[in-house]
């Protein structure tokens, strides 16, 4: 599984099975989006206006700066 966050749109993106395959969009709210594959599985899940329906700080790593001196 891996988690992609884009900050500038606010889209979270979860994809559960990294296999390269078809896929088909479900939109099942206004926010979420499902990528459905082979088999009729959900392989990945997207959210948008992430920030305000989800706890990001304790679902994405860390982030680190690191500036030169």
């Amino acid at each position: 599984m891996k988690i992609y966050y884009d900050d500038k749109t606010d889209v979270l993106y979860i994809r559960f099975d990294e296999r390269i395959q078809d896929v088909i969009n479900k939109r099942v709210s206004e926010e979420i989006v499902l990528d459905i594959g082979e088999g009729n599985k959900i392989i990945g899940m997207e959210i948008i206006d992430a920030s305000s329906r989800i706890n990001l700080q304790s679902l994405l790593p860390p982030q680190y700066v690191i500036h030169n001196k």
